[in-house]
């Protein structure tokens, strides 16, 4: 399945805050992102994508992601929705 486009994703805000989001756990634990992508068996650019918001990764990468930060789906995706209050 090929990654979708802005032109195609209904919320692109909220895709570049989960890369936010992914970048802030993944640097709370120490990992590059060539470290997080072989622990979640997923290339380096894939989690470069993800993080800058130029990929709308699927469940099975999010998944993967998660597995490999040791944190439930559920926590992974947890963030605050762009614009919300904090």
């Amino acid at each position: 399945m090929e990654p979708r486009s802005f032109g195609t994703v209904k919320n692109p805000a909220t895709i570049r805050a989960f890369g936010e989001h992914l970048r802030t756990l993944r640097q709370q634990r120490g990992l590059s992102q060539q470290a997080l992508a072989d622990e979640a068996d997923l290339s380096r650019p894939t989690i470069q994508r993800v993080e800058t918001g130029h990929l709308c990764a699927s469940l099975d990468v999010l998944a993967s992601i998660a597995r490999a930060l040791q944190l439930p789906l559920k926590d992974l995706m947890d963030f605050p929705e762009p614009g919300a209050a904090l």
